[in-house]
């Protein structure tokens, strides 16, 4: 891994890396699990050594949580340093609205255009000539988490497909497992429903659908089948799912009560976290899914605008320092995320790293995430439709294609 000796002389070439006079910059963040927490701390723990500048953290739970929080208090002029989203079109309002700072010249300086990859990644943060936020990792949804030693003491084979999985779960829950760990709660069923729609279609309709927001895919025999399988895996959940956190879904896998959960690769930091060793204590299966795809998304980093010049100056070193080579390194190591940068030391990648990485070299393994195609009011019709059809059961099949197809008819 990088030392420290070229990090800082990295940080020290980079823009406005010393601030006139110490600030304060508060950052909201949804890293709450005990991975996620190990990671952010690397950020804030680093970004304190730099100066006199401080990190001010505020955490709150659930991505949705954060993400409202934040445009509040922007739009209500009480705005934070810094701030978590997703890359997407989250911020875009914010954006349009002129309330962000503008990063071109740190960019510009330091050519986060030539480093970070592939391209689709700072795409979201671009628009008018301008770039508006950081992308600090590349996640990935689609993995299925396996609990080794579950599987074994069922005798059944890990899964590779979703008909794989189906085919087995009766085995592991007349063994006395739970065959799916899973979180109620309407982005995780939301996920759940976008990986199984890629597992059992394939780039090219993944594309029709949210790309060119097709309404002949919404309402195929194809967009049926990821229905009924989805519907599929209901039974085969616990009662306590309604409501679960994903990282308490991961523990049950960890802790060998449940055989799989689906979640993304930011699973793997609980798993390192607990002090479990991908491919021996757990397995990660990309898809799942005959010709695996990987959404490459991740979380990025706004920093509203500030009259404050002190302020800006420490929003401008807390950009360069997450893009640096040794933090992207150290950082996503922990995370479980891969890093937005090609060229830093991955040495100490563990299986299901590597697993990922060999993937994100084959560029035809790589789809854009829904939201990168649709707006969040589509985004939230979409996400009600899948919450509604999981939960109540008596919700036909018929009846949801029909709403689904005219939400994607609507789209923008």
């Amino acid at each position: 891994m990088m030392g420290k000796k070229l990090f800082t002389a990295t940080l020290g070439a980079g823009f406005m890396s010393v601030s006139v006079q110490a600030a304060d910059l508060e950052v909201i963040h949804w890293w709450t699990s005990g991975g996620e927490q190990k990671a952010v701390t690397v950020l804030a723990e680093e970004f304190d050594k730099l100066g006199n500048d401080k990190w001010v953290d505020t955490a709150v739970a659930l991505g949705e949580n954060a993400r409202a929080l934040t445009m509040q208090r922007i739009l209500g002029g009480d705005a934070p340093g810094a701030a978590q989203f997703n890359t997407s079109r989250q911020f875009e309002e914010l954006i349009e609205e002129g309330l962000l700072l503008d990063l071109t010249p740190v960019a510009e300086k330091e050519g986060w255009t030539d480093f970070i990859r592939p391209s689709s990644i700072l795409n979201p943060c671009m628009k008018d000539g301008g770039i508006y936020c950081v992308p600090v990792n590349i996640h990935s949804a689609q993995w299925l988490w396996t609990n080794k030693k579950v599987f074994a003491d069922v005798g059944v084979k890990e899964p590779n497909t979703w008909e794989e999985f189906l085919s087995v779960a009766p085995k592991i829950r007349e063994a006395g497992y739970i065959p799916l760990a899973f979180g109620g709660q309407g982005w995780q069923e939301r996920h759940v429903f976008d990986v199984v729609l890629i597992g059992v279609t394939d780039e090219a309709f993944w594309n029709r659908l949210w790309k060119d927001k097709s309404v002949d895919a919404a309402g195929s025999a194809q967009m049926r089948k990821v229905f009924e399988t989805f519907g599929a895996l209901r039974q085969f959940t616990d009662a306590g799912a309604p409501g679960r956190n994903w990282n308490d879904a991961t523990n049950m896998v960890i802790t060998g009560k449940a055989a799989a959960q689906v979640m993304g690769d930011w699973a793997r930091g609980e798993f390192a976290a607990a002090d479990k060793v991908a491919e021996v204590d757990y397995g990660c299966i990309p898809g799942p899914s005959k010709r695996p795809y990987l959404t490459l998304g991740g979380d990025a980093f706004i920093f509203p605008k500030s009259s404050d010049k002190n302020l800006e100056a420490a929003q401008m070193k807390l950009a360069s320092m997450m893009l640096s080579p040794y933090i992207q390194a150290k950082f996503n190591n922990t995370k479980g995320s891969l890093p937005v940068r090609a060229d830093v030391d991955l040495s100490v990648a563990d299986a299901c790293m590597k697993k990922g990485l060999a993937l994100l070299d084959d560029p035809k393994a790589s789809i854009t995430p829904a939201n990168a195609y649709i707006t969040e009011d589509t985004n939230g019709q979409i996400q009600d439709l899948v919450s509604t059809f999981w939960n109540e059961p008596s919700m036909s099949v018929d009846n949801a294609l029909a709403v689904f197809k005219g939400i994607i008819e609507d789209a923008e």
